[in-house]
């Protein structure tokens, strides 16, 4: 099923107009199709029951957004890594990639649209909320008229439309469209919430209506979308991880879905689904083995140093860079005291020095953690 047509322009390249979304017909999946989905959304039931079961989850939600957004700006282009957006948090490093701050707005921009889904819709309008705060005092480099909808042509590869990859609809056909898929996102129908996820997110990439920043906004939309629909109590599950693992597949498989086959694109999508799932149950348990194997560690010490040591291990699993002046903004120790916390968390090896060369301003890395979520 084709879900539109490249027509040519009046300035002579060809852009492709999209159809009536969903086709009225409807989509006719495959019976493989269905069972993959079923055993994806049976995979979510399970995360969302263990996850559940952490404690302080809050806390555990920074570093799966801190992954999911390292991983979708580095799909398109960032070099900064999770570990710079951290140190960037922390403010522990002053040697960091110009770009650190993509990761830094993808983190704030997420943490804006999943809390303000607690009182506002889904919608147009949140979408592009999320794209402002996404977008806004962005890099020069980035053409983003922060939470606007286009008013011109975009192209995806190449140099101008008619040498590009990808021309998406033009403005006065893209109007249509989104309004087509803000429909879509509230209809009630036969599709399994998982499937629809992932028409949801390739049938905004069709449509591209940013200047920059769709692809980020367009993955934040599967997270936001499983939420409403009950599949997750928390956002804990990122796709983004899988795209950027599978880069090259993703970009086809959605290509695809723009000219032939929604299908592939949506077997590709299910198979993320299963497999990030899997990954995020396995590293739940390695956060839940740390955190036994710490807590004994911290246990062996006398009592007055175990008492101080244990408000801070909780918060290691939020901010797993510190340096003296967070354990006392934590804690309220003096400055002194803060740092005998932090001794004996080296001494324990739960910290690390993060820079061994460095004398003063010293930082401290809760590597085994952090090595979790590599």
């Amino acid at each position: 099923m084709k879900i539109g047509r490249y027509i040519k322009q009046p300035q002579g390249y060809k852009a492709f107009v999209l159809e009536k979304f969903p086709p009225v017909e409807g989509f006719d999946f495959s019976p493989g199709i269905i069972q993959k989905a079923n055993s994806a959304t049976f995979k979510l039931g399970k995360l969302d029951g263990i996850a559940q079961l952490l404690p302080d989850l809050e806390f555990y939600l920074f570093m799966y957004i801190r992954k999911d957004a390292a991983s979708s700006s580095q799909i398109e282009g960032t070099q900064a890594t999770m570990i710079d957006a951290i140190a960037a948090e922390s403010n522990s490093s002053h040697d960091l990639p110009a770009d650190v701050d993509d990761i830094l707005k993808y983190i704030h921009a997420l943490n804006y649209g999943i809390k303000r889904l607690k009182e506002f819709p889904l919608s147009l309008r949140l979408i592009r909320e999320i794209h402002h705060e996404l977008m806004k005092d962005g890099r020069s480099t980035h053409y983003s008229a922060p939470g606007e909808f286009r008013t011109s042509q975009n192209w995806i590869g190449g140099t101008m439309p008619g040498n590009a990859q990808y021309v998406p609809p033009p403005p006065h056909e893209m109007t249509a469209s989104l309004d087509d898929l803000e429909k879509f996102l509230h209809k009630r129908d036969n599709l399994l919430p998982v499937i629809k996820a992932g028409l949801i997110h390739a049938q905004f990439e069709a449509i591209h209506p940013f200047l920059d920043g769709n692809g980020r906004t367009g993955r934040m939309l599967i997270t936001l979308y499983l939420q409403i629909e009950k599949l997750l109590e928390s956002p804990i599950l990122f796709l983004s991880w899988y795209f950027k693992k599978n880069q090259k597949t993703y970009y086809q498989r959605l290509a695809e879905y723009y000219e032939s086959s929604q299908e592939k694109w949506i077997d590709f999508f299910l198979d993320g689904v299963i497999e990030t799932a899997d990954e995020s149950i396995e590293t739940i348990r390695k956060i839940t083995v740390l955190r036994e194997k710490d807590i004994l560690k911290i246990q062996s010490l006398n009592k007055s140093a175990s008492e101080s040591a244990i408000k801070v291990l909780p918060k290691l699993f939020q901010m797993p860079i510190v340096d003296v002046n967070q354990i006392v903004q934590w804690t309220g120790f003096s400055r002194q005291g803060a740092q005998k916390v932090i001794d004996r968390f080296v001494e324990l090896d739960i910290l690390k020095q993060l820079n061994e060369n460095q004398n003063y301003g010293r930082s401290f890395i809760y590597k085994q953690y952090l090595d979790i979520f590599k």
